[in-house]
């Protein structure tokens, strides 16, 4: 492993090796930026017009783990729309930000999509879609607050992570993430609100002090309605 090939001389010989007629291939993800780790894997998008349907594949070449994820020039823009609407875009932004391994004038113009599309940002939330997000975020907290096993305090504390940190990104019109990305846009947003973020559930995880994640999430509702139990309605004619 500590003889392989570079991230960028590997995904050009994967290209040539698996996909030599491809219209063009990018190379995306932490390698791309030159953050890989010892665990990290080489995201490879390829567009191949002879391909009949979009797929991804996980494979092991040149002592690297290699997520590949191949589409034709029109398969793509399902997945960036999907993406996009669901506030998560995975695809467009390793599209536009990744490093070209074969480049074209069809690519060109796919990475000038996703380029546009990630500078629009995602669809502002509904006022009720806002409220319901709130209810949510409410009842996790009332549900921590009341709780008594730690079992449940951890479940509910990562539910309730998540949902807050959609909450804060959402309706201040930014992206949101999974998984690591979760922190990564929410320091993109606001590095101060992250490093308050990340504090206030360490503490609560590593000593069961909750006071802090409820101050985090009291404040982080405040300015966009507060708490909400009372007078929440859904589906009421």
């Amino acid at each position: 492993m500590m003889n392989r090939l570079d991230p960028i001389q590997a995904s050009k010989a994967f290209v040539n090796e698996y996909f030599p007629d491809c219209n063009a291939a990018v190379l995306a993800g932490s390698a791309s930026r030159g953050e890989a780790t010892p665990t990290s894997d080489l995201d490879i998008v390829v567009f191949d017009p002879g391909i009949k349907q979009s797929y991804r594949e996980s494979l092991i070449k040149y002592d690297w783990p290699i997520e590949v994820f191949v589409h034709n020039l029109n398969s793509y823009v399902h997945f960036f729309e999907d993406d996009c609407k669901h506030g998560k875009p995975s695809m467009p932004h390793m599209v536009a930000c990744g490093i070209v391994l074969k480049r074209s004038n069809e690519l060109d113009q796919i990475r000038k999509e996703a380029d546009l599309m990630l500078k629009k940002g995602p669809a502002p939330w509904s006022e009720s879609t806002v409220a319901l997000k709130r209810y949510m975020i409410t009842d996790l907290l009332d549900d921590l607050m009341g709780s008594n096993d730690r079992g449940e305090d951890i479940m509910i504390t990562a539910e309730l992570s998540i949902l807050l940190q959609e909450f804060m990104l959402r309706v201040n019109n930014r992206w949101i993430g999974s998984s690591k990305w979760m922190i990564r846009e929410l320091k993109r947003f606001d590095p101060d609100y992250a490093e308050a973020f990340t504090e206030a559930f360490d503490q609560l995880y590593t000593s069961g002090d909750k006071a802090a994640v409820k101050k985090l999430v009291e404040e982080s509702l405040q300015t966009h309605g507060g708490l909400l139990f009372e007078g929440f309605s859904i589906g009421k004619i």
